[in-house]
């Protein structure tokens, strides 16, 4: 198994106290797969195990884009955890690759590729610029086809992405919770065009924002309907029946991190950081480091996680 999947020395209180949880077999929307789907990819042979591939799918009668990395090391006969990571607006698939890093580990990573939206630039659904298209319905599309193609875990399917697209990973925790198993939305922009939202269940979700925010504030925008990120993580807890106070520590110098006892739900607050993907290391958002390094923190995330019953 990949380090990257077992690094984390600041992870630790992140898999402290979360159980398995349950998926819900009811379906919100018609089109849209709201519970776990047995695997039928097992056996077969993956395209170009160890790099990148990219590979289209008709969803919605629009024709989408995606990138695709499979594990060097990938055996067909074994199940694997499936990453989804979703790109920020105006950004590409490729960047958000080479940003959060996943394909660096030992899991089916996956890279959507947004539509045009209403500004001219790459965009979710979610958002007041987002193209007329359902990317609820893409992502449960581009599931499906996956797991009819490669050995996915259905317990382990997994959603991050930044800005635009951490915003479109809250709508996904809305409306996918029963068959993605846990969320980790990034410098997450929450419009209020997300709509309504009424998860299948609790879900498991791991936050991270920046203090010095100034394209999505961590104090909110009420101008653009934003919420601040200490309300927007409020009504998760309401939601999931947490306790209604976090308890807070610090791992680090310089990030503050809240988890709510009685459910599964965290939150990482990076002190003085702007509207980035944090990283120990230059990255494409940022020359500058931060203290903490996001991805390895969601991969453990991620990996104390699972659909139960499934």
């Amino acid at each position: 198994m990949s380090g990257r999947f077992r690094r984390g020395a600041i992870v630790l209180a992140v898999a402290l106290g979360f159980g398995t949880l349950v998926a819900a077999p009811a379906e919100a929307d018609p089109g849209v797969v709201d519970h776990a789907v047995p695997t039928t990819g097992c056996g077969l042979a993956a395209p170009a195990p160890g790099a990148t591939t990219v590979a289209h799918l008709t969803s919605g009668g629009v024709d989408r884009e995606y990138r695709l990395h499979v594990p060097a090391g990938y055996r067909a006969a074994r199940e694997y955890p499936l990453v989804l990571s979703y790109h920020g607006h105006g950004r590409t698939a490729l960047y958000q690759e080479q940003l959060s890093g996943f394909s660096d580990a030992d899991v089916i990573s996956v890279y959507p590729q947004g539509v045009t939206g209403t500004d001219g630039e790459s965009a979710w659904t979610g958002a007041p610029y987002s193209a007329p298209v359902d990317d609820v319905r893409f992502t449960s599309d581009l599931l499906t086809s996956l797991q009819h193609q490669l050995c996915v875990d259905p317990a382990r399917i997994y959603a991050a992405g930044k800005s635009n697209g951490g915003g479109f990973v809250g709508v996904l925790a809305c409306r996918m919770a029963g068959r993605i198993a846990a969320f980790a939305p990034v410098s997450g922009a929450f419009y209020p065009q997300g709509g309504a939202c009424e998860p299948s269940r609790k879900v498991a979700l791991v936050d991270f924002h920046g203090t010095a925010d100034t394209t999505i504030p961590y104090g909110g925008n009420p101008a653009k309907g934003l919420p601040s990120i200490p309300d927007w993580l409020a009504a998760w807890a309401s939601r999931d029946h947490c306790f209604p106070r976090p308890v807070s520590f610090s791992p680090v110098r310089g990030v503050v991190t809240q988890r709510w006892p009685g459910c599964s739900l965290v939150h990482y607050r990076v002190e003085g950081a702007g509207h980035v993907w944090p990283s120990t290391r230059p990255n494409n958002d940022s020359a500058t480091p931060t203290v903490i390094d996001a991805t390895p923190v969601i991969l453990d995330f991620f990996k104390a996680h699972r659909l139960a019953g499934v």
